[in-house]
């Protein structure tokens, strides 16, 4: 297997070129950019790339775009996209469309050497791999979209309100509804959003924190 690596920490790059020469695959390139990625795809040919999602310049989603632009050009070429972080919108990103020959973990896992280099394999072989964490979150992210798809438009606009600071009362006074019908509305939003049963003002926060994360599913 011929494999090209975009990681721009030299120690971790250089760690991952011995490991994986060690275990009997081709390491073609190992680059510090998502500019040289592409110079080391289009001249190696590689049947995978492992990908750091950030990289210089900014360090945000330069790998995320280099692999997808990627996959775009090369629909056979195998994505491992690792990070130091959870980033649940990256991971969505990868795998909206097809997912065949793609492949997200930390970079925790790169230490269990065997779990990481038949990950490996399987992502060339045109298997999905995932890594449990990622699948926690993404699944947790999934269903906040979801609690917040149903609520009612009258719900959403007592979250909304909710979310400027408003308390109940406030919230029955704009809406000019009874503060019963408020605290009706509340309780079926923290039903639906699933929250768990603590205090009233601790769920509160809750429901707004994930509204404000969430917010574009209104």
């Amino acid at each position: 297997m011929r494999v090209v690596i975009a990681e721009d920490a030299v120690i971790l790059r250089d760690g991952l070129v011995q490991l994986l020469t060690g275990r009997g695959l081709e390491v073609a390139a190992a680059v510090g950019d998502a500019d040289a990625l592409h110079a080391a795809v289009a001249e190696h040919e590689p049947d995978v790339v492992v990908v750091d999602i950030r990289m210089p310049p900014t360090f945000t989603n330069e790998g995320l775009v280099a692999a997808l632009a990627l996959r775009d050009r090369r629909p056979g070429l195998g994505v491992l996209l690792f990070s130091q972080y959870v980033e649940v919108r990256y991971a969505a990103q990868l795998l909206a469309g097809n997912a065949a020959g793609v492949g997200y973990l930390l970079k925790e896992r790169v230490i269990a050497v065997d779990d990481f280099v038949d990950a490996l394999h399987r992502v060339r072989a045109g298997g999905t791999v995932l890594d449990p964490e990622v699948v926690s979150r993404v699944l947790t992210a999934r269903q906040a979209r979801l609690g917040l798809e149903a609520l009612s438009p009258r719900e959403k606009e007592v979250l909304d309100l909710m979310a400027q600071g408003h308390t109940n009362v406030g919230i029955a006074r704009t809406l000019t509804i009874s503060d019963r019908a408020v605290e009706k509305h509340v309780t079926a939003i923290f039903t639906k959003l699933n929250l768990p049963r603590t205090d009233g003002q601790h769920r509160r926060v809750l429901a707004v924190l994930r509204y404000l994360e969430h917010g574009s599913a209104r």
